[in-house]
């Protein structure tokens, strides 16, 4: 009795149907003459039949093992429940978009890409990083943001951008999180969709950085100390076309700063 009482409540009420033959009779006959699962539930609720099944109740049995044979009488056939839309996002243009195709040559060692870091899909943080790196030097430099917002990150490329010269150019992709660039009145230059290639500086250092901070981690549990201490070691790593010279010391080389930095040092072990 125990058994049977839990079943009648259960919130699965295939099996609940397929227990009474009556009701799943009576079903059955319905849905051969037509009858779709709403009217057949509406229907018993009018003649007071003596068992009562909603439409709901109805489909998950349709749906299972003892109904699936019965979808053939459904107007739609559809032997399994549809799939429900997923809310996608709202995309738009990016005002005042120049293609880098109309990029002029970089002459000069002020131009800089722009990239982020997105933290992994399972974590379901809003976290990211943003990369900005120096097309010909390698020098880079990062920002946590605690999300993708256009105002969020153009508040953190502010940050970036305020120990260095101002820049000749910057190249950016198709994120939507771009669309205020034109408030930096800097030159800036967007790739083609898809095409990350396009921009292989900042893909690289993305690369490196993601030593420290491996795919589907939560960009959240690392602290800003952290991804300072990071960019330092990056800055301070030697490069073969800068001659074995650090891009730090190449920034300062050709004066990209607008106060001299103190030397970062490059030791020390990371920690989050």
């Amino acid at each position: 009795h125990k058994s049977y009482v839990r079943r009648k409540y259960a919130a699965f009420q295939g099996r609940h149907i397929h227990s009474i033959p009556n009701l799943e009779q009576h079903i059955i006959h319905e849905l051969t003459k037509g009858f779709s699962p709403e009217a057949i539930s509406g229907r018993m609720k009018v003649l007071c039949k003596p068992w009562y099944a909603s439409k709901t109740a109805i489909y998950e049995w349709l749906y299972s093992v003892w109904g699936e044979r019965y979808c053939q009488y459904l107007f739609s056939r559809r032997m399994r429940k549809k799939k429900r839309k997923t809310k996608k996002t709202k995309k738009w243009i990016i005002p005042h978009r120049i293609s880098i195709h109309d990029r002029p040559a970089l002459h000069g060692y002020g131009h800089y890409e722009v990239d982020t870091i997105v933290s992994g899909k399972r974590t379901g943080s809003k976290y990211a990083l943003v990369t900005l790196t120096n097309i010909k030097l390698g020098y880079s430099d990062a920002r946590r943001i605690p999300n993708l917002k256009p105002s969020t990150l153009l508040k953190a490329l502010f940050s970036l951008l305020a120990p260095l010269k101002k820049p000749l150019s910057l190249t950016f992709d198709n994120g939507q999180e771009n669309r205020l660039h034109h408030k930096l009145n800097i030159p800036t230059f967007f790739c083609d969709p898809y095409s990350s290639w396009q921009k292989p500086q900042i893909e690289n250092i993305n690369k490196l950085i993601r030593r420290f901070i491996p795919k589907s981690s939560d960009v959240k549990t690392y602290s800003s100390q952290f991804v300072s201490a990071m960019i330092k070691i990056l800055n301070n790593m030697p490069k073969k076309k800068l001659h074995w010279f650090t891009p730090y010391e190449a920034m300062l080389r050709h004066k990209l700063f607008r106060k001299i930095k103190k030397p970062p040092s490059s030791g020390g072990a990371l920690r989050g």
